[in-house]
């Protein structure tokens, strides 16, 4: 077969443009991303002899050579893995599958320190190869094969595969440095380099001057070794790399737990979240090992789903080396270790909570996913529930549910909620104005799975979690401070008033009614008990439901208000019906904008605030 010339899938030129025309301060990362390819080659192919014994190779024998050539100008890493064939060396060097490459593309922000960040999450490092190469060439062949490969690009939209009879086992990547990087040929740079980022993987890596080798690496696990013998800067780089991340991790967790299950588990919680974190098809964060060897890191069944932010290694010696992904999902010995993991995780997290401006840090972070915990059906919800943190009516703290209950008023049974999308919309919302007036604070959420845990965890210590829009009587129980608010309405005005208003505002509103509940504002929109809210309606249009979750609204009248006073006094009389009509409708746009919901009719609004402002003047 002769030489192929193919060019790269869009998605990678876009990456191949963003590296080469473009300065980065990290570009040395390149040298980390090759041997962490060169690892999980190397751990494939570990596992794939277990399987396949026929295979040439030797589990003791995998290394990785680092091998400078300064005449030539060149920098090669090698090593004796699984290798690629044809097929391989297409799919993986001229697509990006990982994540999928649409997902790539639109994450892609211009910024180039957050880009290159990126394309080292996304799985493709190797193009960090182009940061310091003006060419790189591969040659590789696939364990079980009996012919090789040769792939070349420069970089510049297109590359070549050709027929290698010689290429050696395994991969070797050669990249021709630039001229302004031949620092990377320098043997201490390289010893620095590999000891920063590189230090922990469980291959020997050597460097190759002339006739001499050297390991400049621990080659150990870290996960194995004793958490005395460790630095935070070895934990550091070990989750950097194992992440693909330039943060520090906000939490390390590193334990070795025997019993029943005996496993080994280095975790992390990073500081800021990954940018991924809400794409469905996000991969796992874990990697499984099972006696120092590589398993899966495509293994859910070891961490919630509310927990997908942390990343790490488990290793355990109570799986078959030669496990499947069958019985992954099958064996009761993963559902052991992740009790084990969450129970871990969530006792660590209550030690963090304890200085609140450090926690902050994680909640700031991950609580919009943490809080799924209590949506979703598990064993630790009550665990979940008291780590969670909250924005409230009470100030700019975090209060925990531990935290509202202490602070209850004399006569309050219930906690109480408003949703929406504004924190500072739902500071002015209508609706508080009575729990104000009683001293009664409200839990304040905005985020989208707010909307559904409040329906599956409906209740902490026996006080029910209860949205303000469904509180009727029950706050009535609070004593409300002295203050004047005006009188009421005679049953006779108010009831003439409410069916006025109804009848001018027909079915748009499928009910209307006065209340007490409001200090400040003439009227506020609530949907009734058992409806969703206002919030969530909102939320089901915006993916295009908007018929079927229609709710059906109550506006409430507050009747101590003195423009609703001068209200029922025009109702009845014929020469005040039309201003009765434009301030009926006024009022009920002003409902809408304070629920932060779109006006019906803008032209209608501004035409009838328009006679108003001229009536006034």
């Amino acid at each position: 077969m002769a030489e192929e010339k193919m060019a790269f899938q869009a998605e990678v030129a876009k990456v191949l443009d963003i590296v080469i025309h473009s300065l980065y301060s990290n570009h040395e990362i390149f040298l980390r991303e090759l041997i962490s390819n060169a690892s999980d080659a190397c751990d494939k192919l570990r596992y794939a002899l277990l399987v396949h014994p026929e295979l040439a190779g030797k589990a003791d024998a995998f290394r990785i050579v680092i091998t400078p050539d300064a005449a030539a100008g060149t920098l090669t890493v090698t090593d004796n893995g699984i290798g690629m064939n044809r097929d391989d060396l297409i799919h993986h060097l001229g697509t990006i599958a990982r994540s999928g490459s649409a997902d790539f593309m639109k994450n892609l922000t211009g910024d180039k320190q957050k880009d290159m960040a990126l394309i080292g999450q996304f799985g493709v490092g190797f193009y960090a190869s182009f940061m310091v190469a003006d060419k790189v060439v591969v040659r590789t062949k696939k364990a079980g094969d009996d012919s090789g490969w040769l792939w070349e690009s420069d970089g510049a939209g297109s590359f070549t595969v050709t027929p290698d009879k010689d290429a050696p086992a395994g991969t070797s990547v050669t990249l021709f440095l630039k001229k302004d990087m031949r620092e990377y040929l320098e043997p201490i740079r390289i010893r620095h380099l590999v000891k920063q980022y590189s230090d922990h993987i469980g291959i020997p890596i050597v460097l190759r001057e002339g006739d001499k080798e050297e390991t400049i690496n621990a080659a150990s696990a870290l996960w194995t070794q004793p958490k005395q013998d460790i630095t935070e800067a070895a934990y550091k780089d070990f989750y950097q790399s194992v992440s693909h991340a330039f943060d520090a991790p906000w939490m390390t967790l590193h334990y070795k737990a025997e019993g029943v299950i005996d496993y080994t588990a280095l975790l992390f919680i990073p500081t800021k979240p990954p940018f991924n974190l809400f794409q469905p098809d996000r991969p796992s964060g874990i990697q499984l090992y099972t006696n120092k060897v590589f398993i899966t890191d495509d293994v859910p069944e070891l961490m919630p789903y509310f927990l997908r932010f942390v990343t790490g290694v488990i290793d355990t010696n109570d799986l078959p080396l030669n496990v499947s992904r069958e019985m992954l999902q099958k064996t009761p010995v993963m559902a052991k270790i992740k009790k084990g993991i969450v129970h871990r995780i969530l006792g660590e997290l209550k030690k963090r909570a304890e200085k609140p401006d450090d926690y902050r840090v994680f909640w700031d972070s991950f609580g919009i996913v943490f809080k799924e915990g209590l949506y979703e059906p598990i064993d630790e919800r009550d665990e979940v529930a008291e780590l969670c943190r909250f924005h409230t009516t009470a100030g700019d703290a975090l209060v925990s549910f531990a935290d509202y209950v202490k602070r209850m008023k004399p006569g309050q049974e219930n906690i109480y909620y408003l949703t929406g999308t504004d924190m500072d919309a739902l500071r002015v919302n209508p609706q508080l104005e009575g729990f104000a007036a009683r001293g009664i604070e409200v839990l304040l959420l905005t985020d989208p799975i707010d909307e559904f845990w409040v329906q599956t965890f409906n209740a902490y210590q026996g006080k029910k979690i209860v949205s303000v829009m469904h509180a009727r009587a029950d706050i009535d129980a609070v004593a409300a401070d002295q203050q004047d608010i005006g009188e009421a309405l005679d049953k006779a005005a108010a009831d003439a008033l409410v069916q006025r208003v109804q009848t001018i505002l027909g079915k748009e509103v499928g009910a209307v009614q006065m209340t007490d509940r409001l200090t400040k504002s003439p009227v506020a929109l609530i949907t009734p008990e058992g409806q969703m809210s206002l919030n969530l309606e909102r939320l089901m249009k915006a993916h295009g439901q908007a018929t079927a979750f229609d709710s059906t609204r109550i506006l409430e009248i507050n009747q101590r208000h003195p423009m609703i006073r001068k209200l029922a006094e025009a109702v009845g009389q014929a020469d005040q019906e039309a201003v009765v009509a434009d301030a009926v409708r006024v009022l009920f746009d002003q409902a809408l904008i304070a629920a932060g919901e779109p006006i019906r009719d803008p032209a209608g609004f501004a035409a009838r605030i328009e006679r108003f402002l001229m009536a006034g003047l």
